[in-house]
């Protein structure tokens, strides 16, 4: 327990950061219990915005709703351009040239930074056509205009919190990443009921006031992560002086980047179409899926800490000219991987019932909440290959084969499947939950098939 207790200290303070030799296992644990403790709190920048938001009442909920869900589009450029910053610079990493990791991080900063004008300018100017646009009254786009025009100032902010961690991730820093998003959440935390309802001398903005919360702890966040960069000397040298565009490396980045951002948005609008589907069986349908996809989403927390592990040491290791030990740990990550999404389908596959009751006491709501996490967990011991192996792809730098399999098993394969099981075949509901069970499964044995050929050990980046 004390050793058990040591390693897991070690994992917060990022005491190592190069994982090119030694024991794989240890190396996947002080990668993952950062990274897995990042996602927490990520996901809570949303938790925390929903409740105190939804105390001003339902239009400012919608407010916040209409305008993230037009927001997606700059959450998947982040997303992409984080996979490519953690392929590029855990491969200069591995090759031990920190100096040429920081010329990578300075080129992230600089097309973080012009893509965020690019998506955030738009928005910031056209806040009230978007929110018409989305379907909007007259007295939503009046009253939440101020804030949907604050979120898409601020995404220079979202983009390189995004996409700084995930160079810090590709340095070996994880720990850092995840104190940035402490940091974040801890200011927003603090800052939310504050600036939302007004402290003493401080007035209540309203839904606005989320907003201005959120930016400043994202916006602190980057600030830290900045810092930090600056200040290492271990794995990457990052002078914000010299921060002169290089084409080469951005031409490169934004190679890598397509492929992750493409992944994201074939992945978002397969959810789409799939609620599209539902919610022609009735609202109690679609509340009920909710309900076990957002369950499912924060169980398996765990399970992408491991896939980003994987990505990292994939990335390192064939930097250094080790492919051999880069394919082992993909492999030892989505082992373990597996061995924790078994406990959690069990748990989910008797205890569906207790969990889902904890969030909805609708009787048809939960049972159809229970059908879906007892349907999907049943494809767990696939979903934890697929799910590890497709990161280990992108940490080598190969964004284009896994979104050629997204985009063969979620549009190709799932979304027709769905609605031939739900409505031709008149299976209802279940139908569509077989057809993501069905397509996640053959998604993993697809990248398992195309990993164990090996060709992501030549790819350049």
């Amino acid at each position: 327990m004390k050793a058990f207790l040591q390693l897991f200290l070690s994992a917060l303070r990022g005491s190592e950061i190069n994982f090119t030799s030694g024991s794989i296992n240890r190396a996947i644990f002080l990668l993952s219990v950062p990274m897995i403790l990042e996602m927490v709190m990520e996901s809570l920048f949303v938790v925390v915005d929903v409740f105190f938001v939804a105390r001003i009442g339902t239009e400012a909920v919608a407010t916040v709703g209409l305008t993230e869900s037009v927001l997606t589009l700059v959450y998947s450029i982040a997303i992409g351009l984080s996979t490519a910053a953690t392929a590029l610079v855990s491969r200069r990493v591995g090759e031990g040239q920190p100096d040429e990791a920081g010329k990578v991080v300075l080129q992230v900063i600089l097309v973080s930074l012009a893509l965020a004008v690019l998506m955030g300018l738009p928005g910031m100017v056209f806040a009230e056509r978007v929110l018409h646009l989305m379907g909007g009254d007259p007295s939503l786009v009046a009253n939440g205009s101020g804030f949907t025009r604050l979120i898409f100032a601020s995404s220079p902010a979202i983009i390189l919190l995004y996409t700084l961690s995930g160079a810090l991730r590709g340095a070996g820093e994880a720990s850092v990443a995840m104190r940035s998003l402490w940091i974040a959440n801890g200011i927003n935390i603090i800052l939310c009921p504050v600036l939302i309802f007004g402290v003493g001398p401080v007035p209540g903005f309203g839904v606005i006031g989320s907003a201005m919360a959120t930016t400043t702890g994202r916006s602190v966040g980057v600030l830290y992560q900045l810092y930090a960069l600056t200040r290492s000397r271990r794995s990457v040298r990052v002078n914000l002086r010299r921060m002169v565009p290089d084409l080469a490396i951005i031409r490169n980045l934004l190679s890598v980047a397509a492929g992750g951002t493409a992944q994201f948005l074939v992945g978002s609008a397969s959810w789409i179409f799939l609620t599209r589907i539902l919610s022609t069986f009735g609202s109690d349908i679609v509340a009920g899926y909710t309900i076990a996809i957002r369950i499912i989403i924060f169980t398996i927390l765990p399970s992408w800490g491991m896939a980003n592990a994987a990505a990292t040491l994939v990335g390192q290791n064939l930097g250094a000219g080790e492919p051999g030990r880069a394919e082992s740990s993909a492999w030892r990550a989505a082992f373990y991987n597996m061995l924790f999404l078994v406990v959690v389908g069990i748990v989910f596959f008797t205890s569906a019932t207790g969990i889902v009751g904890l969030f909805n006491r609708d009787t048809r709501v939960i049972g159809i909440a229970v059908q879906c996490l007892q349907i999907f967990c049943l494809g767990y011991v696939f979903f934890a290959y697929g799910m590890v192996i497709s990161q280990a792809l992108n940490g080598a730098g190969d964004t284009r084969t896994p979104t050629l399999i997204n985009i063969f098993c979620f549009w190709i394969v799932e979304i027709p499947l769905a609605y031939f099981l739900a409505h031709i075949a008149g299976w209802g509901p279940p139908g569509v939950f077989w057809a993501v069970a069905i397509s996640e499964s053959l998604l993993a044995v697809i990248a398992v098939i195309v990993f164990r050929r090996g060709q992501w050990k030549t790819v350049q980046v």
